[in-house]
């Protein structure tokens, strides 16, 4: 029984947490926003055709044959990107040209490298 109350003791050990100010509420609503725009698989396509098309623009036109879509749900797709500053329009003649907006990653790369601090177990 006691070697069971020393397991218990174990477990109940606490570790520091981190020693840094908390993410600004903010900076989290705005990086949520991000994720969420990119919790699709079609606009995860979307932006990876876009950034690495060879003009660094791609027309509205060639979109849905690219991805096999129509072009409504393009349209819902690329809003949602767009809103989420992921991806700038630029209208030419009656066709759209989308663009990603690298810096609007910027964040998004800082938080997805954070820093895993030390992986073992605190005592």
């Amino acid at each position: 029984m006691s070697s069971a109350a020393g397991h218990l003791s174990d477990v109940d050990d606490c570790c520091a947490g981190a020693g840094c100010d908390l993410l600004a509420a903010q900076e989290a609503d705005a990086l949520a926003s991000t994720f969420k725009a990119l919790a699709d698989p079609t606009r995860v396509r979307l932006l990876r055709y876009l950034a690495e098309s060879a003009a660094g623009t791609a027309c509205a036109c060639h979109l849905p044959d690219a991805l096999g879509i129509s072009q409504p749900t393009l349209s819902f797709h690329m809003n949602k990107l767009h809103d989420a500053g992921l991806v700038a329009r630029e209208k030419r003649g009656r066709w759209v040209h989308w663009t990603v907006r690298p810096e609007s990653l910027a964040a998004v790369r800082g938080f997805l490298d954070l820093p895993l601090g030390d992986q073992k177990c605190c005592s």
